[in-house]
């Protein structure tokens, strides 16, 4: 069996919906599902020294032919 593995990732941090108080992360599910949709994938996450999801990181195949439109 034969893997395929790609030329290179894409990656890009995603900041953790916050309350309104910003203290406290909210679900993210429904983003990731869309980044995911996109082909994301979450492969770890910062976290800050005292507690909590700092950012959240993601990775993706490297597709030379199409133009990124991420901001």
């Amino acid at each position: 069996m034969s893997t395929s593995y790609p030329d290179g990732w894409e990656y890009r941090s995603l900041d953790p919906p916050r309350d309104e108080t910003r203290k406290e992360a909210t679900d993210p599910t429904a983003q990731l599902n869309e980044l995911g949709a996109e082909g994301w994938e979450l492969v770890d996450t910062i976290e800050y020294s005292g507690g909590g999801t700092k950012l959240l990181l993601l990775k993706r195949p490297l597709d030379h032919d199409a133009e990124t439109t991420d901001e």
